[in-house]
C-alpha cells in the first residue's frame, strides 16, 4: 500500500482509491439512489394503511413490522449514503442538497411509522401476549414488543400524549438558548502565547492552551475563559434551571418518581447503577490524588492549581506511525480476540471501509456509520500520529460491533443501544495499549504511552462521574424545592472539585463556573454512560489480554448481541455485572498500576 504524498490537503480527486470508502458499493451513481429515495417514500405512504389496525390481528400486526422493517433498512440506506457523501466533501453543492433531502426523508418516515409504539400502548391488557403465542413469526419481535409494552405504566390517555408531544419542543429551549450563547454570541479576549503573540482564545483552542508548557498561557487561557462566562453566569443559571424544570415536570407527568429514573428508564437501568459509578469512584479517589501530587512535583510547582491539570507530565515522544504501520499496529493488537476476528477486522482495510486522509473540504474528526445493508464505514482524518492509529482502533471497533450485530441478528433487533456503543470502541484502545506497553522499551516513547492512557481514564472515569455526581445533586435538590441559583452551582462544582482533586489542588473560584460550559447538563444523565463503558470495556480487556478465552468467546458473543436484549443483560452475559462494583474497581486498579509505573519513572 502506497502512503499518501506529503505536502498541503490535497483535493478529494487526487486521493487514491485505495483510501477512500467504498461508496459504489451501496449506490453505483447518483440515479440508483433517487430511485430508491422515491421508493421508501412509497412505502412510507403504504404503512400508513396499518395505523389503527393492530390489534385486529397476530398476522396484521407482524406484516405491519415486518413493513417499518423494511422501511427502516432501505430508508438509512438512503440516509446514510447522502451523508457520507456529503462529509467526504463538503464543498460539493450536489450532495450538500442529497444531505439536506435526507434530512428531509428521515423526519417523513418517523412520522409515518410513529403510529405503532402509541398504538401498541393503547391495546388492552394481554392482546399483545395473545398474538406472540399464536403467530410464531413475531417471536423474531419479542424483546422490541416487550420493550414497548413495559412502557405502559407511564403512558398517558392520546390527548394527553399529545399535549406533552407538544410542550417537547419547549423542553428544547435551554439547551437551544445555552447553544447559541456559548457557540454564537459568546467571545473570548485575547491571551499572548508561547511566543508572546496575541491570539484569540476560543472553545476550540482552550484546551490547546491549557497544555501548554508555559504556565502563564495555561494560567491566562483558563482566567480569560471563565471570566467571560463569569459575566453571562446568571443566563446560563437560568437556563440550565429550565431544563432541570422540564424533567422534572415530564417525570411527574409520567409518573416518575425523578427526573434520573425517568431518564434511566429508556434503557432499562435502575438507579442504583448510577449511584454505584459515584459511589465506586468516590471511594477510590486516592490515586487521582497520586496523580495530582506527581503532576505538581513533576512540574516543580509549590502549589499546583486547577489551570494546571492539562499540562503534560511527559514531553510528547517522537512517535511517527504512518496509515500502513497503524493497521499492522492495531491488528496485532487485536490478535488476542482470535484469528477470526482479525480476518474480519482486516476486511476494513481491502473492502473500503475506510475513508482515510483529510482532503479539502471532508468533515473533521471520526466516526463510524453505516446501515443494515451497508458495510459499517469508518471516516478518518489521518496524519501519521499514534493518536490516528488509536483512532483508528476506536472506531474500527464500533464497526466491528456493527459488522457482527448485522451479521447476526435481523434488522428489528441489530442495533445497539448508546448504553453499549462504546464498549467495544473502548475495548480496541485497551488492547491497542497494553500491546504498545508490551512493545515499547524506549523510555521516553513508554512515559508518554502511559501517561496519555492515564490521562484518558482521568478523563472519561473520573471527570465525567464528577459531572454525574454533580447532575445527580442538583436535580435531587431541585427536587426537594430547593432553588438552585449559579451561586448554588458554581458552590457544588467548588465542593466536587475539592473532593476529587484532593488536598494539594488549589481549587479558586473561577473553576467554579466551569459547570456553565458543560452542554452534556442539557442532555438528561448521558454522562454516566461514558463511565459504565469504560468500566465495562477495561474489565473485558483485561480477561481477553489475560488469555481467558471462555471470556473472549463471551465477549465475542456480546458483539453478535446487538440490541437483542435490555444492555444490563448483555453485558452480563458477556461477563460484566454493572450493578456491581468490580469493573469500575477494576479500571481503577489498571489507573493505580500504570501511575505507580509512571511514580517510578520519573
Amino acid at each position: 500500500m502506497t502512503e499518501m504524498k506529503k505536502g498541503g490537503v490535497p483535493a478529494r480527486q487526487e486521493l487514491q482509491q485505495e483510501f477512500k470508502w467504498d461508496l459504489e458499493s451501496v449506490y453505483a451513481n447518483d440515479e440508483g439512489w433517487e430511485k430508491d429515495f422515491a421508493e421508501v417514500k412509497d412505502l412510507a405512504e403504504k404503512i400508513k394503511g396499518y395505523f389503527g389496525r393492530l390489534g385486529e390481528s397476530a398476522k396484521t400486526l407482524l406484516d405491519c413490522l415486518k413493513l417499518r422493517d423494511e422501511i427502516t433498512v432501505l430508508g438509512t440506506q438512503v440516509i446514510i449514503y447522502a451523508n457520507l457523501r456529503r462529509d467526504e466533501d463538503t464543498g460539493n453543492a450536489k450532495h450538500q442538497g442529497m444531505g439536506d433531502r435526507a434530512g428531509s426523508l428521515d423526519v417523513l418516515l418517523q412520522t409515518a411509522m410513529s403510529f405503532i409504539q402509541p398504538e401498541l400502548l393503547s391495546l388492552d391488557d394481554g392482546v399483545v401476549s395473545g398474538f406472540l403465542s399464536e403467530e410464531p413469526g413475531l417471536d423474531e419481535y419479542r424483546h422490541y414488543l416487550k420493550n414497548v409494552m413495559r412502557r405502559k405504566p407511564h403512558t398517558l390517555s392520546p390527548r394527553e400524549e399529545r399535549l406533552l408531544a407538544m410542550v417537547g419542543e419547549l423542553d428544547e429551549a435551554p439547551y437551544n438558548i445555552f447553544s447559541m450563547l456559548n457557540n454564537a454570541d459568546m467571545r473570548f479576549p485575547e491571551i499572548s502565547d508561547e511566543s508572546k503573540e496575541k491570539v484569540e482564545l476560543s472553545h476550540g483552542r482552550f484546551i490547546k492552551y491549557m497544555q501548554s508548557k508555559d504556565r502563564r498561557v495555561r494560567r491566562e487561557a483558563y482566567e480569560a475563559m471563565y471570566t467571560t462566562y463569569g459575566k453571562v453566569k446568571n443566563t446560563l443559571a437560568t437556563s440550565l434551571n429550565g431544563k432541570i424544570k422540564g424533567g422534572m415536570f415530564f417525570a411527574k407527568a409520567r409518573d416518575f418518581a425523578s427526573a434520573r429514573e425517568a431518564a434511566l428508564f429508556e434503557d432499562n437501568i435502575p438507579v442504583s447503577v448510577y449511584d454505584n459509578v459515584i459511589d465506586t469512584v468516590n471511594s477510590h479517589l486516592e490515586p487521582l490524588h497520586r496523580y495530582v501530587s506527581l503532576k505538581k512535583r513533576v512540574l516543580g510547582l509549590d502549589k499546583i492549581s486547577m489551570h494546571d491539570i492539562y499540562a503534560p507530565l511527559v514531553a510528547e515522544a517522537k512517535l511517527e506511525v504512518p496509515f500502513e504501520k497503524g493497521k499492522e499496529m492495531v491488528l496485532a493488537a487485536l490478535a488476542p480476540l482470535g484469528e477470526e476476528y482479525v480476518q474480519n477486522a482486516s476486511k476494513a482495510f481491502t473492502e473500503g471501509w475506510i475513508d482515510v486522509y483529510e482532503n479539502k473540504g471532508k468533515r473533521s474528526g471520526a466516526y463510524s456509520w453505516g446501515s443494515y445493508s451497508t458495510k459499517p464505514f469508518m471516516l478518518l482524518n489521518y496524519d501519521d500520529t499514534l493518536d490516528s492509529a488509536s483512532t483508528l482502533a476506536h472506531e474500527l471497533g464500533h464497526s466491528m460491533h456493527s459488522y457482527y450485530s448485522r451479521s447476526t441478528l435481523p434488522p428489528s433487533s441489530a442495533e445497539y443501544p448508546i448504553f453499549l456503543a462504546e464498549v467495544a470502541s473502548t475495548l480496541n484502545e485497551a488492547l491497542l495499549n497494553d500491546y504498545l506497553l508490551k512493545v515499547t522499551t524506549d523510555k521516553q516513547k513508554r512515559l508518554y504511552i502511559i501517561n496519555e492512557y492515564l490521562e484518558t481514564i482521568r478523563g472519561t472515569v473520573y471527570r465525567q462521574t464528577l459531572f454525574a455526581e454533580f447532575e445527580k445533586k442538583i436535580y435531587a435538590r431541585s427536587e426537594a424545592g430547593q432553588s438552585m441559583t449559579n451561586e448554588d452551582f458554581s458552590a457544588l462544582w467548588l465542593e466536587l472539585n475539592k473532593k476529587y482533586y484532593g488536598p494539594e489542588m488549589e481549587v479558586d473560584d473561577l473553576i467554579g463556573l466551569e459547570w456553565a460550559r458543560i452542554p452534556h447538563f442539557y442532555y438528561n444523565f448521558y454522562v454516566y454512560k461514558y463511565v459504565t463503558g469504560f468500566a465495562a470495556a477495561t474489565s473485558l480487556a483485561q480477561n481477553v489480554v489475560a488469555g481467558d478465552q471462555e471470556a473472549t468467546s463471551r465477549y465475542l458473543q456480546f458483539l453478535k448481541s446487538g440490541g437483542s436484549d435490555y444492555p444490563l443483560n448483555i453485558l452480563k452475559t458477556a461477563g460484566v455485572d454493572m450493578t456491581q462494583p468490580q469493573p469500575l474497581i477494576t479500571t481503577l486498579e489498571v489507573f493505580s498500576k500504570l501511575l505507580a509505573e509512571l511514580e517510578q519513572l520519573l
